[in-house]
């Protein structure tokens, strides 16, 4: 995205100006951070900001998916969302406009562990969603199930092991079509609600805001079990304990949960073993034994 990109920037103006957003719009430059999309703030005729998602026209579907997801999260009074300015198409290019904010990496955890647990009190009638959307680059099937280990085992753990297979990691998928099997083992006496999760609640998609009130964003929304939303919080990097003992304070956990947390964890990185390859081929490889070891099918 450049400086001199007017007709795109001049399509977006038009569509947004029934949201209020006036013309024109001038890129005031890139922002990093991203690794699927091009990103900036763009400067709007009254003096505000925006900040610009844009790729190729075949990503509109995935733009289209995180705007839903944003909707969703926003209404569920939750952690402070972005809000949704506009999407769509123009001259060849996917966009999604969202609320500006600027991010700060530190804030009140236990706040956002409180209004974490409100929204995943947020309570859907099944597991899954009305439409699929993406993890990072890959699509993801959510759908719905009244049953969640029948959702876990399909839509999330299988759908994983296919792509494995798909990519020549015969291995891992073989062993961890065994781990499937066993799925129930794991949530003796465990029994989830359809809770609104985020769905890709690493460190990077979570911030505070100028006051302290902690901010989500990049969702990959579903309803499901609320531990598989925290259990990525632990993934890469973590939360620190003030906000555990906020979301405690809000919702306390279930026993069991560490071995879980495991569980859900392995999705992502089966995810990152299609996307990246490298050690998470390995790491995927383990995880899924030591969950075998966990139900005695090793």
């Amino acid at each position: 995205m450049t400086q001199n990109d007017d007709p795109f920037l001049d399509a977006i103006a038009a569509a947004l100006a029934p949201a209020g957003i006036n013309g024109p719009l001038m890129n005031a430059g890139a922002l990093t951070g991203g690794c699927i999309h091009a990103t900036a703030r763009i400067t709007t005729g009254d003096g505000g900001s925006l900040f610009l998602k844009s790729n190729g026209a075949v990503h509109a579907p995935m733009l289209a998916a995180e705007a839903s997801g944003l909707a969703l999260l926003a209404a569920a009074d939750g952690p402070r969302i972005p809000r949704v300015l506009g999407h769509g198409t123009a001259h060849g290019r996917a966009w999604l406009a969202l609320e500006y904010m600027q991010l700060h990496g530190r804030g009140d955890a236990a706040a956002f562990g409180r209004d974490l647990a409100r929204m995943h009190a947020c309570r859907g009638e099944v597991f899954g969603l009305d439409h699929d959307n993406w993890i990072g680059t890959t699509p993801q099937p959510n759908t719905q199930h009244e049953d969640w280990v029948a959702f876990w085992r399909e839509c999330r753990l299988g759908h994983q092991l296919e792509l494995a297979a798909a990519d020549g990691h015969t291995d891992i998928a073989e062993r961890g079509r065994r781990l499937a099997e066993r799925l129930k083992d794991f949530f003796d006496g465990h029994r989830p609600m359809p809770s609104l999760l985020h769905g890709d609640l690493w460190a990077g998609n979570q911030a505070y805001d100028a006051h302290g009130r902690g901010i989500v964003f990049d969702p990959a929304a579903y309803f499901g079990d609320r531990e598989a939303d925290l259990a990525m919080t632990e993934l890469f990097g973590g939360l620190p304990d003030t906000f555990w003992s906020g979301y405690r304070e809000a919702w306390p956990l279930d026993p069991g949960y560490p071995v879980r947390r495991d569980l859900y964890n392995l999705y992502h990185v089966l995810n990152h073993a299609h996307l990246f390859g490298g050690g998470y081929v390995g790491q995927s490889a383990r995880m899924i034994e030591r969950l075998l070891t966990e139900v005695g099918a090793a």
